[in-house]
């Protein structure tokens, strides 16, 4: 494959393959959920809920805004934009530390929902944060 034809070619599958990872996520938390023995509390739910929204929240901004040539005919909307993915990068973050919390609690305790909706909310949240990320890289304006 020619490496001029890289970017092409990415734009063209990287949606795919982004939604292909994004539907595994929420396949391994469904999976868990419906194989769980115990029934799985609805805080267990929000890290992958916030993982999507953390991911839409950094697919709102281009690429292409983020470099020391972008102009606005707003004063300052630079560091706007930079705020705005940090503060999405927090919350991925947040969400992602709150399912191994939850993997932790799960595998801790005998009375909640078993280890694999630990595994599987884990799981869900970095494949949402991976797929958010691979679209991130594959649209442009162009």
């Amino acid at each position: 494959m020619d490496n001029n034809n890289f970017p092409a070619v990415w734009g063209a599958v990287g949606p795919g393959v982004s939604g292909a990872v994004f539907g595994a996520a929420w396949w391994f938390w469904v999976d868990a959920v419906v194989y769980s023995a115990a029934a799985v509390p609805f805080l267990h739910y929000l890290p992958g809920l916030f993982a999507s929204f953390a991911a839409l929240m950094f697919n709102c901004v281009k690429r292409e805004d983020i470099n020391d040539k972008y102009y606005s005919p707003y004063d300052d909307s630079e560091w706007r934009l930079k705020v705005w993915l940090f503060i999405s990068y927090v919350v991925s973050f947040v969400s992602l530390a709150a399912a191994v919390g939850f993997l932790v609690q799960d595998a801790l305790t005998d009375t909640g929902p078993s280890t694999w909706t630990g595994i599987a909310g884990v799981l869900q949240t970095v494949f949402v944060l991976i797929s958010g990320l691979i679209y991130w890289t594959c649209h442009s304006e162009d």
